[in-house]
């Protein structure tokens, strides 16, 4: 649980004082809370530790709260991410390594402290170590032991929802998804004669092609067979809103629906991306990945707008998870696009012709 007095002390460190520190002091202090069960109430007692549960500054809080704990990843030479209350730290090194396990363990042992220290508790039974080998290496036994825990590699790992695998393929994740869709459409389709054609469609919408849509562009350059199982839950709920039978032809569906083939959305969302690296309004992480092109001398070309595309030579064959990341496929795509598409004067206006040209590609 947060503590208060920490929180309140961390805040300060941050450079909040003054009358900002005096709002959130107040803002914490002086609060109760009381257990019912079955009629019967508790006295009110006074809450020191923990924010308001549903309130906009809850997440907020937290995150400045476990702030520090970059500070006692980084000197273990890791790379982390925080997301509320997920930490994931980052090792990237060669064959060679001999001290894997050894970093690890301490790296856990010191956030463990850290979390005792912040009145947190440290969840070996949810910690989950991915080892993702490179190509032709031996898989490595990387078991960590913590206090009475045993942390050992598994083949798949949850992150935020997605759930990766060892080799980057996402086969897991895209069996995990379809069979919920499918389950839901089953769940849709008992009510299918209660409902008109616009709600069963808003419904579908929000319960399975938000499903799909959801992270799908980690799934961008995999390859059609992986993606095939997608858009058949993408075509069974096209033909789920207009009440068709199985073989109907989905095509005109879509059309009519305005919904982009599975592979179409992957291009869409990082086309959209690359429009932003293009014109320096996407965050910095983004556009340090791909650069526009620049050719030595002076030609017609350096006014259309092409990215400069990385260099593959001697690289794995495509489609490997090496050559399916952004600064790869964006760069291939995006030079693709037809000029007037990419050289488009508001993001308003390249998503239209951009949505414009994927439908006639892969729908007609």
């Amino acid at each position: 649980m947060v503590n208060h007095q920490i929180l309140l002390r961390t805040l300060q460190e941050l450079g909040v004082s003054g009358s900002a520190l005096c709002l959130l002091t107040s803002y914490l202090k002086d609060r109760t809370y009381r257990v019912t069960w079955r009629g019967s109430e508790s006295d009110p007692c006074q809450l020191t530790t923990g924010v308001p549960q549903g309130s906009v500054l809850g997440p907020l809080l937290f995150s400045l709260y476990t702030n520090s704990l970059g500070s006692v990843i980084s000197p273990h030479g890791f790379s982390y991410h925080c997301y509320t209350d997920d930490t994931q730290f980052i090792l990237s090194f060669p064959r060679s390594e001999t001290q894997v396990v050894a970093r690890i363990s301490a790296c856990i042992a010191d956030i463990s402290q850290w979390m005792s220290a912040h009145h947190l508790k440290l969840n070996l039974d949810k910690t989950e170590l991915l080892f993702l080998p490179e190509k032709d290496c031996p898989t490595l036994d990387l078991t960590i032991n913590i206090s009475t825990s045993v942390v050992s590699t598994t083949q798949t790992a949850r992150n935020l929802g997605v759930i990766l695998d060892n080799n980057l393929s996402f086969t897991a994740n895209i069996a995990a998804t379809t069979r919920c869709c499918r389950y839901t459409l089953y769940n849709i389709r008992k009510i299918r004669p209660q409902l008109t054609q616009k709600a069963m469609q808003l419904l579908v919408q929000a319960l399975v092609t938000s499903r799909l849509d959801y992270c799908n562009s980690l799934l961008a350059g995999l390859p059609a067979c992986a993606i095939r199982p997608l858009q058949l839950i993408q075509n069974a709920a096209a033909r789920l809103v207009f009440n068709l039978p199985k073989f109907s032809h989905t095509t005109p569906l879509l059309r009519s629906l305005h919904w982009l083939p599975v592979t179409a959305i992957f291009h869409f969302k990082t086309l959209v991306l690359a429009y932003h690296a293009a014109n320096g309004s996407g965050p910095s992480y983004i556009q340090d990945m791909v650069k526009l092109y620049t050719p030595a001398r002076a030609l017609r070309s350096a006014s259309a707008k092409r990215l400069a595309a990385p260099s593959l030579r001697g690289g794995p064959k495509f489609p490997s998870a090496k050559t399916r990341g952004f600064d790869i496929l964006a760069p291939k795509w995006w030079n693709e696009l037809p000029i007037d598409i990419r050289t488009a004067e508001s993001l308003h206006i390249f998503r239209g012709r951009l949505k414009t040209h994927l439908f006639r590609l892969h729908l007609e």
